[in-house]
């Protein structure tokens, strides 16, 4: 853990209201005087480091690697990254020391199912697919179409959207489960084959059957259909993703800009924008992919890893805070400070960490970050979070060994914050979700 930084004296010109909303959280106000001695940060992209000297003339200052967190390097605060050529061709990211750290608590794996339920504006989600690689698939989600197009645009910068999806969807409510892997995709998944001979009597090896939500096999070795196969069903295929839009998809991205309202609603069904090439959807019949989960399915078809990185207030970082400075502090009083508002983020918190931990597959581990330090919007939540779902535990962040955080007011729950660690405020806690047993409808923990 590394030495807690002196906050300089002077106090920045903070409007009363948020002086109060800071005092009555138990927050000083003196780390918003650090925002000059904070450091950025970039992450490289994997097999850039012997571009280093290069990138160092391009950024016009020198990279200082962060030795507790891999593949990132410290700026000067002042550097602006996104007009340098670096940026630009895709060498570097550009992403916070301590959100880099709530992904790698996640400890994805090669062959995970990753799920982040908040994406944008993107920055996480590429690290994640990094992370992935040529394995597994990473699922996307989040409520505004336009941040989620610039989710898309980076994906795409970077050439890691092969097997990644996007869907425009209300992060409380989204019940699409990744795509089975072992059924392949294309011509030769197991889909195609059932439809194509879907009249005749089939016989198909036990093992094609292992881990398919539509199928169950009894003691006998009968095959059975359990779901809905979409057999019966003429309804489209899905063909290699096109940036090019059909008339009809015009028309009604139009009708909803017409509308209005950038935001889904939680009874909206989710929209798909973007999919790789190897994200297992090639093939597939648009009704087996997007229907939603039935219950308890999560449980063994669920995701291997979910970030839940919920919508703040923001107040953990400085830079964010600073904005208002040029947005006017009436708009700090209307998204930050409001009293309904606050109270609505505190729970759709829940609902997205709930939401999240019901799409984990048993075994799986979830990672609930926010930018705020207030304790409401992370240990309260993570407490009723805690009390609601016997299932869910908390699991000790192996990785943080030497992170310059401390520890949460919950044991194994940690804090960034701006004195302490150089970095945004950030909370960070990870779950399992336990085995359970269902007995007449009821969940019992094992």
């Amino acid at each position: 853990m590394a030495e807690t930084r002196p906050i300089p004296e002077s106090l920045p010109p903070l409007p009363p209201a948020f002086l109060e909303f800071l005092r009555e959280n138990g927050l000083d106000p003196m780390m918003y005087s650090m925002a000059d001695t904070i450091p950025r940060y970039i992450r490289l992209k994997p097999g850039m480091e012997p571009q280093i000297p290069e990138i160092e003339s391009e950024l016009k200052c020198h990279v200082d690697k962060v030795s507790w967190l891999p593949d990132f390097y410290a700026i000067p605060p002042e550097v602006q990254i996104a007009g340098s050529k670096a940026y630009q061709q895709g060498k570097i990211y550009g992403i916070d020391a301590a959100s880099g750290a709530a992904i790698l608590a996640l400890d994805v794996q090669p062959g995970d199912h990753v799920l982040d339920l908040c994406a944008a504006p993107g920055a996480k989600l590429c690290m994640l697919a990094d992370m992935l690689g040529s394995t597994g698939s990473l699922t996307g989600v989040d409520v505004a179409k336009h941040r989620l197009a610039a989710c898309r645009t980076m994906l795409l910068k970077y050439s890691l959207g092969d097997r990644c999806r996007l869907f425009v969807a209300d992060g409380t409510s989204f019940s699409i489960l990744p795509v089975n892997c072992s059924l392949g995709s294309g011509e030769g998944n197991i889909f195609s084959i059932l439809n194509r001979v879907s009249s005749l009597p089939v016989i198909l090896p036990v093992e094609h059957m292992k881990g398919c939500n539509f199928f169950s096999v009894d003691a006998s070795g009968c095959l059975s259909i359990t779901g809905s196969t979409g057999f019966k069903d003429n309804g489209s295929t899905f063909s290699e993703w096109t940036s090019k839009r059909s008339w009809k998809d015009r028309q009604k991205s139009k009708k909803a800009k017409t509308a209005g309202s950038p935001h889904l609603t939680s009874t909206s069904e989710p929209e798909l924008i973007y999919y790789g090439k190897h994200s297992g959807l090639v093939g597939l019949r648009k009704c087996d992919v997007l229907r939603p989960s039935a219950d308890d399915e999560a449980l063994t078809s669920g995701y291997d890893k979910v970030l839940v990185d919920a919508e703040c207030t923001h107040d953990g970082s400085i830079k964010h805070i600073q904005k208002f400075e040029f947005w006017g502090w009436k708009t700090l009083d209307r998204r930050v400070l409001d009293a309904e508002r606050t109270d609505n983020l505190l729970h759709l918190q829940l609902c997205l960490l709930t939401n999240g931990f019901k799409l984990l597959k048993t075994g799986g581990s979830l990672v609930y970050s926010t930018c705020s330090l207030t304790v409401a919007q992370n240990e309260n939540v993570v407490q009723q979070f805690l009390c609601e779902h016997s299932s869910a535990e908390l699991q000790k962040i192996d990785s943080a060994g030497n992170w310059p955080c401390r520890s949460g007011s919950i044991f194994k729950t940690l804090r960034f914050d701006p004195a302490t660690s150089q970095t945004s405020g950030l909370f960070v806690a990870k779950f399992t979700k336990l085995q359970t047993l269902i007995i007449s409808n009821r969940n019992v923990v094992l």
